[in-house]
Formats: C-alpha cells, structure tokens, sequence
C-alpha cells in the first residue's frame, strides 16, 4: 500500500492563488527617550529652554495639541466623533470609511481612555527656592484622538494618539484587507 495522501497534497496542484498575511497590525507608537522620569526633565529643561521642569508645560503642550487636531478637523472638513464608553469604534467609524471616495483622513474619533502618561508631584522645599517637580509613569484616563482613515494598499486603518505627555499613540492596519487589495491589483495588472 502507498503513502496516504493529506489534504495539502491533494489541493497543491489544484490551488490557483495562496495569501499569507497577518490579520491585524498594530503598532505601538513612542518616543524612546521620553520614557523615564529623568528623559522628562532632560527635554523640558535643555530641549523646550524652560527654567523650571513644570507639569504646566506639559498642560500647554497639550491644549495646544488638542487645538490643532480641533483646528485641522475644521479646516479640512473631517468629523469628529465621541465615542460613547462601549461603543466598538470601527462599528462607529464604519459609515464614514464606506464613504471615502480617496485615500485619507475620513473621520476623527474621541475616547476617554487610561493611558500610561507621566504626573507630577510638586517637592517640598523648606528653602523657599523655585519650586521642583518629580515626574513618574501612571495610569490617567486622558483624551484620545483616533484618526481613522482609508489607505490605497491597507485600506481602513487608524492612527490613534494620546493626548497628554508623553503621547503614546498605535497604528491599526488590517493585514488581510492588504492582501485582498494586492490580489486584485495583480488580477487588474494581468488583464491589462
């Protein structure tokens, strides 16, 4: 008796087209030396020139960041969306990804979501000196941006960033929308 055939055996010279890809994709987004506390005071002090490492710094970097993903949204006509606490965003997003004529930003979405960010303690000073601060990691729940959008090659996707220092952010590709759309441009490419 032969060997017994298995399933790969059988199909292999019967398949026309085999897609590996992985499904979702996500990418965690960071600045490497904005991690530890003593980054922090590093880049507020000698980077941003601020005689004093103050979390008041870190607030105006953040209003002025939520301003201008207020002032883009406007100026190029994308909705903002809120998100309503366990709402599926993409189920929330769907409509606006359907109507996307182009590649691009379709629709901005808004989350209220712990994210690790630093907090600051002020130190006591019995000197009477100018006030210090100490930073640490903690879990806030903080405002979070989520800029989905239509891709040529990945089709939906989003790019999410926090909106508190030091803004951590996830990129979000779908890895099987990716391979359908090579396929079908390998299949348009062949019949031209």
């Amino acid at each position: 008796m032969g060997d017994v055939a298995n399933v790969n055996d059988l199909l292999d010279s019967h398949v026309i087209l085999d897609l590996e890809c992985l499904d979702r994709i996500y990418l965690n987004v960071y600045v490497p030396k904005l991690q530890m506390p003593g980054q922090v005071v590093y880049f507020l002090r000698d980077h941003r020139k601020m005689p004093i490492a103050s979390p008041a710094i870190m607030e105006k970097m953040g209003n002025r960041f939520r301003e201008a993903v207020r002032s883009f949204a406007t100026t190029n006509n994308i909705p903002i969306v809120r998100f309503k606490k366990g709402e599926r965003h993409i189920e929330v997003m769907e409509p606006y990804l359907k109507a996307a004529t182009e590649p691009g930003i379709v629709a901005i979405g808004v989350a209220q979501e712990f994210q690790s960010v630093f907090s600051a303690t002020k130190r006591k000073d019995s000197s009477g000196g100018a006030p210090s601060f100490t930073f640490a990691k903690a879990d806030r729940r903080v405002t979070a941006y989520y800029f989905y959008l239509m891709d040529a090659d990945f089709g939906a996707g989003f790019i999410k960033i926090c909106s508190y220092f030091p803004y951590p952010g996830k990129v979000w590709v779908n890895g099987h929308e990716w391979a359908k759309r090579q396929a079908l441009k390998a299949v348009s490419d062949s019949r031209s």
